[in-house]
């Protein structure tokens, strides 16, 4: 299955971004149940983060995107790649 990565920055302040991230985080392990593999972060020195994720073609990633709690509720923008692995 293909790779899949949405990178993304906050558009929100910090307390209205926080009210979401555990509905996020279920949201990835809802994925990973459903055998997707993702796994999401933030940046260290900067704000914003990424999601990697697998997904069979980029309207399916399109369509989990918009299931995430961060998109839905307006927290960040977003950039979505397929992420093309040449050594793993």
């Amino acid at each position: 299955m293909p790779w899949f990565v949405k990178i993304e920055e906050g558009k929100v302040d910090k307390s209205t971004f926080d009210q979401y991230v555990s509905a996020h985080k279920a949201y990835v392990q809802e994925l990973i149940a459903k055998g997707h593999k993702a796994k999401t972060g933030y940046w260290a020195q900067t704000s914003g983060g990424m999601m990697l994720f697998e997904a069979t073609s980029m309207d399916e990633a399109e369509a989990i995107i918009a299931g995430d709690p961060l998109v839905q509720n307006g927290c960040v923008n977003y950039k979505l790649h397929e992420w093309k692995i040449v050594v793993e």
